[in-house]
C-alpha cells in the first residue's frame, strides 16, 4: 500500500493543495517553500496514530502554529490522504481540526472510506452528546479503529530519517537518556544491533559492497557492544599493510560515510513510506547522482515495495535519467501560500523528446529569483 494522493488545507505553508503521488516522489522548491512541512503532514499522521492527537499537535506548537498564515474562513486544518494497493483497493482518511476556548485541538471531522463504502463519519451522535470525545481521534484508539485497522497500521509504519553524523558519534551528548526511533540517529546503532543478526549481517554485507565503491579500502562492517558500558559501536575494517588490516569505529568515520551508510540502512529498514530530507548533504556529487537508482534497486530487491518521498535542492540527484517527470513535485511560494505543481505537458515532452533530465527543465523553475543580489547586500 502507498499514499496515492494528499490534500492539505490550511496546513502550514499550504492553503489548499491536492497532490497525486507515486511510489517515488522528489520535492523541489526554494528555501522556505514548505518541503519539510509537506513531509511533516505524513509525520503528523504517524504521530496521531502512535502518540495521539493531543501530543501530535502539542509537539508542533499547537493549532495556531500549524495553521497556514494565509488561511481564510473556515480556518480548519485539514489533511486528507488516499491509500492504494496493488489490487486497486483504495482507502481514504480525512481529518479536520481546530481548537476550543482552551486551545485544545478539537476534531471538526474525521472520515474513513474503503473504496466508496463509508467506514467512519464523525462527529457522530455520541460525539455530539459528549464533546470531550472530539479531543481524540478514532485513528489512535484501538477500540475505535477496528474497522479500518489497515489504515492505522499503515500510518504507524511511516518513517522519517535525517541522520546527523554528529548525533550518531555522540548520542549522549545530545540526550542523556535513550531516545527511541530518533530520526536524527540517537538510537541508530542500537536499532541496528537489535535487528535480527541474520538480517543485520545481510544488510551490512550489501552496504559494505556499496561503500567499497567510494571507500576502496573498506573490507568489512560489523557491530560490537562494549560489555562495560553497554554502548554499541559500528566497526569498519580496512585493508592495510598489516596482515589483519586496521579498524575504525563510528567516531572516526567521515560525515559522508555515516550519511551514506545511514541512508542505505534506512531504505532497508521498515515497511511503510520513507521520508528523506536532503539526502545529498555531505555526499560527493557523483554519489548523489546515483542515489535515486540505488534507492530504486534496494526497494525492488525487497519482498514488499516501499514508497520513498525525498525533498532535495540537488541538481545532481535530478540528473538521474530514471526519474520520470511525474515523480517530481514543484513547490512555489506565493501570497496565498505555497502552490504545488506537477511538470507541465510541454516540460514533459521536452524531457522525453530531448532526453533531458528534471535537473535541466524543472530545477530552474524553482530557483530563487535574482540570487545574484545577495552579493550586493554586503557591498560597501
Amino acid at each position: 500500500m502507498y499514499i496515492s494522493k494528499i490534500i492539505l488545507k490550511n496546513w502550514k505553508n499550504f492553503q489548499d493543495v491536492k497532490v497525486p503521488l507515486r511510489w517515488r516522489a522528489f520535492l523541489i522548491g526554494p528555501n522556505a517553500s514548505g518541503k519539510s512541512n509537506f513531509l511533516d503532514a505524513f509525520r503528523f499522521l504517524r504521530s496521531v496514530a502512535t502518540e495521539g492527537l493531543s501530543r501530535a499537535v502539542e509537539s508542533r506548537g499547537g493549532i495556531s502554529a500549524i495553521r497556514c498564515l494565509a488561511a481564510r474562513r473556515p480556518s480548519d486544518v485539514i489533511i486528507e490522504v488516499e491509500l492504494s494497493d496493488k489490487e486497486g483497493l483504495k482507502w481514504t482518511y480525512a481529518l479536520a481540526l481546530n481548537q476550543d476556548n482552551q486551545r485544545r485541538p478539537i476534531i471538526k471531522e474525521e472520515m474513513v472510506r474503503k473504496g466508496d463504502e463509508p467506514v467512519l463519519s464523525r462527529p457522530s451522535d455520541e460525539d455530539k452528546s459528549d464533546p470531550e470525545r472530539l479531543t481524540q481521534t478514532a485513528l489512535e484508539q484501538i477500540s475505535e479503529n477496528r474497522d479500518f485497522r489497515p489504515v492505522a497500521d499503515f500510518f504507524k509504519s511511516i518513517s522519517y530519517r535525517h541522520l546527523l553524523p554528529q548525533v550518531v558519534r555522540d548520542p549522549r551528548g545530545f540526550s542523556p537518556g535513550l531516545v527511541r526511533n530518533d530520526p536524527y540517529g540517537r538510537d541508530f546503532l542500537l536499532r541496528m544491533w537489535e535487528t535480527p543478526k541474520r538480517t543485520r549481517d545481510s544488510r551490512l554485507r550489501k552496504i559494505t559492497r556499496a561503500l567499497k565503491i567510494v571507500i576502496p579500502q573498506l573490507s568489512e562492517l560489523f557491530l560490537k557492544m562494549d560489555e562495560t558500558t553497554g554502548v554499541v559501536h559500528l566497526i569498519g575494517r580496512y585493508e592495510h599493510w598489516r596482515p589483519r588490516g586496521a579498524k575504525q569505529d563510528e567516531s572516526q568515520f567521515s560525515d559522508g560515510t555515516l550519511r551514506l551508510l545511514g541512508l542505505l540502512w534506512a531504505v532497508f529498514e521498515g515497511m511503510g513510506p520513507l521520508l528523506l530530507e536532503e539526502p545529498e548533504i555531505s555526499l560527493h556529487s557523483e554519489v548523489v547522482r546515483r542515489l535515486p537508482t540505488i534507492f530504486h534497486r534496494i526497494t525492488r530487491s525487497r519482498k514488499q515495495l516501499r514508497q520513498i518521498l525525498v525533498s532535495t535542492h540537488s541538481e545532481e540527484m535530478l540528473r538521474d535519467e530514471g526519474i520520470a517527470p511525474e515523480e517530481v513535485i514543484l513547490l512555489q511560494p506565493g501570497p496565498n501560500g505555497t502552490e504545488v505543481k506537477l511538470p507541465e505537458e510541454v516540460d514533459v515532452r521536452a524531457m522525453r523528446e530531448g532526453r533531458l533530465t528534471p535537473a535541466d527543465i524543472l530545477m530552474p523553475k524553482v530557483a530563487p529569483e535574482n540570487p545574484q543580489q545577495l552579493e550586493l547586500v554586503f557591498e560597501r
